[in-house]
C-alpha cells in the first residue's frame, strides 16, 4: 500500500499540533534568541543573537549519525509524498522550522531532483514560507542526509517578509535567469509569477527547469537523469513564492560566524554580542561577499 500524499490544507495544523506535543515530550529543543537589525546597502538585515550557541552546538554534536533514518516519531509532521516526509527541526532558533527530508538516504551533496521540488512546492502551497537548501557543509548544511528546509514568513518582526526584497529587481521578464545588481558576487536570480504556488506540481516542473538553468549560468553541474547527480561546488538556494536565488559558496564561515542560505535572504545568526558587533562593523553584504565566489 502506497504512502497517502499530503492532504491539501492540513500542513499548518499538523505542524502546530506536532510542535505542541514535541515541546511537551522534550523531543523539540528551541533555543532562545534576542535580535538586532543592521542597516546596510538599503537592506535592514535581521540578526538573531543566540543566548547559548555553545549549548546548541553541543546538542547537535550529541545526536545520532543520521537523525532521519527514521525521523523521530514525535517530530514527524506529515507524509508529503512517496519520497519525502515533513519533520520539525529538532534544534531550532526559528519557530515552526520545517525540514522536508528524503524518506530514503540521499546525499546532501547531490543536486536537487524533480521529486525534491514537488515535495517543496506541496509544502510551499500550504502557507506563506521561504524554502531553502544548503548544498553542502560549506554552505551551512549540518546533516549529510538530504533535506530541504522551510520557515514561515515574515522572517523578521518588522519590515518586508524577506529582508532582501528591497534589492530584488522589480521589473523584467518572468522566468529568465538574471542577477541582483547589489550582489557583487557570483549568483543567479529568477523572478516567478505571483500565482506559482497555486499549482504545486506544475510549479515543481517549471522551477526544476529554472534551477538547472541557474546552475548552468554560474558554471555548475546540472541535474541529470540520475537522482544522485553530484554538485560541482557548494551552494545556497532559496525559493520564495515569487522568486529564486542561487549562490555558489567558497566557504561556510565569515570569520567564526557560520552562514547558511537564510543569510542571503537577510537573516543572520550569531552566537554573542561580540560577533554581532563585528558583523555590524564589517557589514552583512561584505560578509556575504567573503563566503561567496567572485562575479564573472
Amino acid at each position: 500500500m502506497g504512502i497517502k500524499p499530503l492532504e491539501k490544507g492540513t500542513l499548518w495544523h499538523r505542524l502546530v499540533r506536532t510542535k505542541e506535543h514535541a515541546l511537551a515530550s522534550g523531543a523539540l529543543r528551541s533555543f532562545p534568541t534576542n535580535h538586532a537589525f543592521i542597516e546596510d546597502g538599503g537592506v535592514r538585515f535581521f540578526v538573531r543573537v543566540l543566548a547559548s550557541l555553545r549549548e546548541k552546538t553541543a546538542a547537535r554534536t550529541a545526536q545520532d549519525a543520521d537523525p532521519f533514518l527514521p525521523p523521530e516519531k514525535d517530530l514527524t509532521v506529515a507524509d508529503v509524498t512517496d519520497t519525502h516526509v515533513a519533520v520539525l527541526n529538532k534544534f531550532n532558533v526559528v519557530d515552526n522550522h520545517l525540514l522536508i527530508v528524503t524518506r530514503h538516504f540521499e546525499d546532501q551533496d547531490s543536486l536537487l531532483t524533480l521529486l525534491d521540488f514537488e515535495a517543496l512546492w506541496l509544502c510551499m502551497a500550504e502557507y506563506n514560507g521561504l524554502g531553502f537548501y544548503n548544498g553542502g557543509r560549506e554552505a551551512g548544511a549540518s546533516q549529510q542526509h538530504k533535506h530541504l528546509q522551510m520557515v514561515p514568513l515574515p522572517l523578521a518582526p518588522s519590515g518586508p517578509p524577506v529582508p532582501i526584497v528591497p534589492l530584488l529587481p522589480g521589473s523584467g521578464r518572468i522566468a529568465s535567469v538574471g542577477t541582483i545588481p547589489a550582489f557583487s558576487f557570483l549568483h543567479a536570480y529568477v523572478k516567478l509569477g505571483p500565482d506559482t504556488a497555486d499549482a504545486p506540481r506544475e510549479a515543481a516542473i517549471k522551477t526544476f527547469e529554472l534551477y538547472a538553468a541557474m546552475l548552468r549560468s554560474v558554471g555548475m553541474n546540472e541535474p541529470g537523469t540520475s537522482a544522485f547527480t553530484g554538485r560541482s561546488q557548494p551552494y545556497c538556494f532559496i525559493v520564495a513564492r515569487e522568486w529564486m536565488l542561487l549562490v555558489p559558496r567558497s566557504r561556510e564561515h565569515f570569520e567564526d560566524i557560520s552562514l547558511n542560505s537564510l543569510a542571503y535572504a537577510g537573516s543572520f545568526y550569531v552566537g554573542n554580542k561580540e560577533q554581532l558587533e563585528r558583523l555590524r562593523a564589517f557589514g552583512p553584504i561584505n560578509a556575504l561577499r567573503t563566503v561567496s565566489m567572485p562575479a564573472k
